[in-house]
Formats: C-alpha cells, sequence, structure tokens
C-alpha cells in the first residue's frame, strides 16, 4: 500500500505492508484501519497464491481500526485467480486458554502462522491513536500470546478449525508475547455497515465514563451499580444539559448501567453511540442525594482529526481544525486550519510560523472550510502577494506576513 502523508510543509509518499481477510466472493477484504486509509493512492494485494491484485478502499472506520477493501475483480477474472473466503467464528464464545493461530505477513514474511491461546477475551485498553485519529473507544480487545508482529495487522486470529474470530491490530513492542485482536463479533458489524454506507455514523453526546471500584462508599452507591461520568466535554450535548464531573450514570434510556469495571466501559460507550443522531437520550444521574432524570440531544460523534493538506510553496502542511479539536483546546468555534509542519526557510518559516499554530483568518477572510484556503492558495500561484495572516499561539493572537 502506497499513500500519502503531509508532513514538514510537503507532500510525501510512504509504503507500507499489512495483512488482511478474503470475506466475500466479491472480493471483499478485511484489513486494519492503520494498514489502508483515505490517504491510499495504490492498494495491491497478494493473494495465497502469491500472485498479486491491485484493490480499491471500500470503507474505514478508525474508531475500530477496521478498514474494508476491494479486489479488482476485472483483473481477477481476466487472470482466472481463485479466491476463497473465510468463515467467521464466535468470538464471545472465545474462552482463556483455547488454542488460536495468527495468519499473517510478519516483517514482510508472507504467509506466517504463529500460535497461541486466548490470554484473556476481554481486555480494556486505554484510547490509543491511529496518526491521531481515535481508536478503541467501543470495544475491547482479544489478547493472545500467538507472536504478532509489524505486518501482521489486519490478518486473521482463527481457532483450530479455521474460524475467524479477530483481527489482529498490534503488539506490545519489547513485550514478549503480547498480542491483541479486534473480537469478530464487532468486525462483523462494522463490515455490514461499510458495505452499505462506506463509513459508520455514531451517536455523541460528550460523556468521558470513569470505573467506580473502590468509590462506591464515597457516593453511597451499591456495587455494580452505575458508572462515574469522570469529565464533560465543554460545549457538547451532556454540558448543555447540564452534567456535571463526579455525578454518577445509573441509566440509559431506562436501561440500567455497571461501570465498575474498565472492561464494561466500551459496551457504555457503545450503546450511546449506536443511538439515532439527533434524537434525545434520558440519562438518569445521581448527585448527592438526588436522582435526576436528564435528557440530552445527540449529535454525530466526529473525530479530533480534521483533513490535512500541503501547500508546498508555502512549506506550510496543514489540519482543518474540527469540532472536537476546537472542543478540546476551547476555542471558540472550529473555524481555521491547524499548522502540523514548516518547511525551513520557505514563506511559512520565513513568516515565524510554526507548528501548533492556528490560522483563522487570511487577509480578513476566516478559514471556514479548508477549500477556503486551497483556493486563496491557488490564486497565490497565479499571482504571487503577501498575506496577512491572523494566528492563534497559546490563546494569543498573532499578526505574521506571508511573503512570496
Amino acid at each position: 500500500m502506497r499513500e500519502v502523508t503531509f508532513e514538514a510543509g510537503a507532500r510525501r509518499f510512504v509504503a507500507g505492508v499489512g495483512s488482511g481477510v478474503i470475506l466475500s466472493k466479491d472480493g471483499l477484504v478485511l484489513t486494519n484501519a492503520h494498514v489502508a486509509s483515505p490517504n491510499a493512492v495504490e492498494i495491491s494485494i497478494t493473494l495465497p497464491s502469491l500472485e498479486r491484485v491491485g484493490a480499491r478502499l471500500v470503507g474505514w472506520d478508525h474508531w475500530t481500526d477496521l478498514a474494508l477493501i476491494q479486489l479488482d475483480l476485472d483483473e481477477v477474472k481476466r487472470r482466472g485467480l481463485a479466491i476463497q473466503p473465510a468463515t467467521f467464528g464466535d468470538s464471545e464464545a472465545l474462552y482463556v486458554g483455547e488454542t488460536v493461530l495468527a495468519v499473517g505477513t510478519p516483517f514482510g514474511l508472507t504467509r506466517t502462522v504463529t500460535r497461541g491461546i486466548i490470554s484473556n477475551n476481554r481486555r480494556f485498553e486505554d484510547t490509543d491513536s491511529i496518526r491521531g485519529y481515535e481508536t478503541g473507544t467501543f470495544n475491547t480487545w482479544l489478547q493472545t500470546d500467538a507472536a504478532i508482529n509489524p505486518g501482521n495487522s489486519g490478518g486473521p486470529l482463527v481457532t483450530e478449525d479455521g474460524r475467524v474470530v479477530g483481527i489482529n491490530s498490534r503488539g506490545y513492542v519489547g513485550a514478549d508475547n503480547l498480542g491483541f485482536a479486534i473480537p469478530a463479533n464487532i468486525a462483523r458489524r462494522v463490515v455490514d455497515e461499510l458495505v452499505r454506507h462506506g463509513t459508520i455514523t455514531r451517536s455523541y453526546i460528550g460523556l468521558v465514563p470513569g470505573t467506580l471500584q473502590d468509590l462506591e462508599h464515597f457516593y453511597a452507591l451499591a456495587l455494580n451499580t452505575g458508572v462515574l461520568i469522570k469529565d464533560v466535554d465543554p460545549g457538547s450535548p451532556a454540558a448543555r444539559a447540564g452534567l456535571r464531573s463526579g455525578d454518577i450514570l445509573l441509566a440509559i434510556n431506562g436501561q440500567k448501567v455497571d461501570g465498575r469495571f474498565p472492561e464494561q466501559l466500551p459496551p457504555i460507550q457503545n450503546m450511546i453511540a449506536s443511538l439515532p443522531v439527533g434524537s434525545i437520550v434520558r440519562l438518569s444521574i445521581k448527585r448527592g442525594g438526588q436522582t435526576l432524570e436528564v435528557p440530552a440531544v445527540t449529535e454525530k460523534l466526529a473525530s479530533r482529526m480534521g483533513e490535512e493538506w500541503a501547500f508546498e510553496r508555502w512549506g506550510l502542511s496543514v489540519r482543518k481544525v474540527s469540532r472536537a479539536f476546537a472542543r478540546e483546546n476551547q476555542l471558540d468555534d472550529d473555524t481555521g486550519v491547524v499548522v502540523i509542519g514548516v518547511q525551513p526557510g520557505f514563506p511559512g518559516a520565513v513568516a515565524g510560523l510554526a507548528a501548533g499554530d492556528i490560522i483563522t483568518k487570511i487577509d480578513q477572510q476566516p478559514l471556514a472550510e479548508l477549500e477556503t484556503l486551497k483556493r486563496i492558495y491557488q490564486r497565490f500561484e497565479a499571482k504571487p502577494v503577501s498575506l496577512l495572516l491572523l494566528t492563534m499561539r497559546d490563546r494569543r493572537v498573532s499578526l505574521y506576513v506571508l511573503k512570496p
């Protein structure tokens, strides 16, 4: 796979290797989101026969680190190649100690199989990221001691009868036999949505949950009752509804929740994410000695990562400010772009811009969309002129002149 990246003020192409699982006769292949991304400019798949075939991205979901790609069926038929779909198993039925096999291409070594057991069938990991994109929020993981190395990503974790029970996703560098896979039951639901829509729409209200283990007596709670609201995102539906850090969430739409342990948090977050966008969700809240019924209206879940682009004659690479990024950084709105790279000696660096600066206006024109900046750049290419940039750095406003 080759993809374009926007780093250090320039557009660059990088190559990567991963693994995948053939799902259907029409050439659908499941892999990791960090293997095949929307920035991919070329995807090729090596079949078990060692024949290489082109492919395209169908859908991408960084929240679960899954991506769906499709083989070029015309090429498959023209060359008379055979493809054999895999069969999913039930990941909920896995037990600790069960034998599993990890299949993939570790360090480019194709058709490699490693053997191990299920070390933990419901492992919680703090939210990780894929190039800054959030992942791991809505599911627990299968932990295995079958060797998983770079290149195994996206390959199948299978039982001894060959059924796919997980999609290998990550391993701990420097650790012995600590590998993690996305459960097959999660993967199947994601695949269904990606086939239909190419993306997955989730709901958001802005609650950051926390565990209640060892805290119950401070809140006069029975064991296995409720989940701690550890934080509330500024400006979110939950904040507008009046929820506060330290509240206890007892039920969602009348369904009781239990967040005593970390492994119980992802299903609770997924319960909210699975609601229709724009729907009213009824939250039962314990605050002090009171129990409150609080309605909140869900919004569409959005990543902190916006679209990236490189303006090479300026020596600047930028990322659009997203709504989530604006909330995290307590910005007034999502106007502007974040500088993510500056190339030394180019106009951006000469003007004094640095990574982390937020450009909100150029020549008094607000940058509500990245397309606005692209149009300004096109005019600059046709007729280079000096531009006045209004920026924010550490919440302080500054002015810079971008000269040809």
